[in-house]
Order: C-alpha cells, then structure tokens, then sequence
C-alpha cells in the first residue's frame, strides 16, 4: 500500500529476509516475514507479526505517540531499556497492514 501526501510517501510490503532483534544477548524477537515499511525521510522499518516476538519479556510502557500518517503507537520496554519496541493497534487505513505487529530500534537482517 503506498500513501503520499505533498511529497510524504509511505509503502508496506511483505518481506521474506530473515530479521532478528536482540537486546543485551537476549533474542527477542526472529522473523521471515516482516513487514517493511519505507517512509520519506525515515530509516526502513520491519514491523514483526506478534507469533515471532517474546512479548512475554516486553512490559507495556505507557508511552504512546502519534504520527499523522500512521496513527497512535504504544510502546514496550526491558527493564534497562524503556520504550525499546513500539506497534500501532489501530494504525490508519493506509498502513493497515502494520495493525499489531512490533516494531524494534535495532533490528538485524541474518544472511541465511
């Protein structure tokens, strides 16, 4: 799906490269099927589907933000490394696709 908006250009594409995220030696999250999402002046983003995320180890951190092209995100945090993970419940129609998967700071692409 792509958005653009005076020159503000947003597109969500099912990827397949192999994602993981980690933080302090500990796995948090492995995926082959993120999500990428490119916007206009932002670095590309993979948003994981919930199954590949160990949200059991993620505390909800009552952070949230808005942005006006994909709507209000909430955060999640370790306990040294606060607001590490966030994910849109209700993202807007034209990120849809981004509805309740997580998205970290630091993520890896593994060559398999």
């Amino acid at each position: 799906m792509t958005k653009a908006h005076t020159g503000h250009r947003i597109t969500v594409e099912q990827g397949s490269v192999h994602v993981i995220a980690r933080h302090g030696g500990v796995l948090l999250a492995e995926s082959r099927r993120p999500l990428i999402l490119r916007e206009t002046g932002c670095p590309d983003r993979y948003y994981l589907p919930p199954g590949d995320v160990r949200s059991g180890l993620l505390t909800p951190s009552g952070t949230h933000s808005h942005c006006p092209f994909k709507g209000d995100a909430d955060y999640w945090s370790l306990p040294d490394a606060p607001d590490l993970v966030w994910s849109y419940p209700e993202p807007k129609t034209q990120v849809a696709e981004i509805k309740g998967h997580f998205c970290f700071y630091d993520t890896e692409v593994v060559e398999d």
